[in-house]
């Protein structure tokens, strides 16, 4: 990644897609003016910059993940398959053109410094903890084996955005929200509100179960 701090990066909006760094995100290139764009991030750095693309208000959200491609196939009708990977998250500052794909002028975003490392790392062990209740208490409600990766980050930085890249269900605008907040305590602190939410409502449905449960087995 360039250490400048602004540089000017092409645009692929999706529609309700939001990237995290570290995470892998495969896209299907077929549109011209995006065939053009996949030609000549190829030419230089193999970047882009993917920004969520609201539907319904038909706005594009200010604040995205630039996504390196990291394996690419291009077919002979010209269109392309490639496997792209979050990088650093950015900001746009101006749109430097639209057509024939939309470029701008971005500055990079860090999370803040961190003042008190190890309250940062009970935050993050609070929310590993609901986040394997989560899942704990989803496999008895469905019967299903339902297992956490064995290599989930282990910093909290990194595992802020590995859980609000696999939320579940359609929560594009939450994950936006995740993806600019710019500390890693406060987007900790979102997800274990919504995880601890999660896990109560999974709770009481897991004792609804088991109580019809009970009162079949009786009858």
């Amino acid at each position: 990644m360039s250490d400048l701090a602004v540089r000017e990066l092409p645009l692929f909006p999706l529609p309700d897609v939001v990237l995290f760094p570290q995470e892998v995100l495969p896209l299907h290139i077929f549109e011209s003016r995006y065939r053009i764009m996949l030609r000549t991030v190829l030419e230089g750095d193999s970047r882009f910059g993917v920004v969520r693309w609201d539907p319904k208000s038909k706005e594009m959200s200010e604040v995205g993940c630039c996504a390196e491609v990291i394996k690419h196939h291009t077919s002979e009708d010209g269109r392309s398959n490639i496997i792209t990977l979050g990088q650093q998250r950015f900001r746009i500052l101006e749109i430097i053109r639209d057509k024939p794909f939309a470029t701008a002028m971005v500055s990079w975003i860090e999370d803040a410094k961190v003042n008190d490392p190890d309250q940062l790392k009970e935050l993050s062990d609070l929310v590993l903890v609901a986040l394997k209740d989560v899942v704990s208490l989803t496999g008895k409600l469905t019967e299903s084996q339902t297992v956490l990766p064995d290599d989930l980050p282990d910093l909290p930085r990194e595992l802020s955005f590995w859980i609000a890249a696999h939320l579940g269900g359609p929560v594009s605008r939450e994950q936006q929200n995740l993806l600019e907040i710019n500390t890693t305590a406060d987007r900790l602190q979102r997800e274990f509100e919504m995880l601890d939410y999660t896990r109560k409502q999974l709770a009481a449905r897991t004792v609804l179960k088991q109580t019809f449960s009970n009162v079949d087995q009786a009858n």
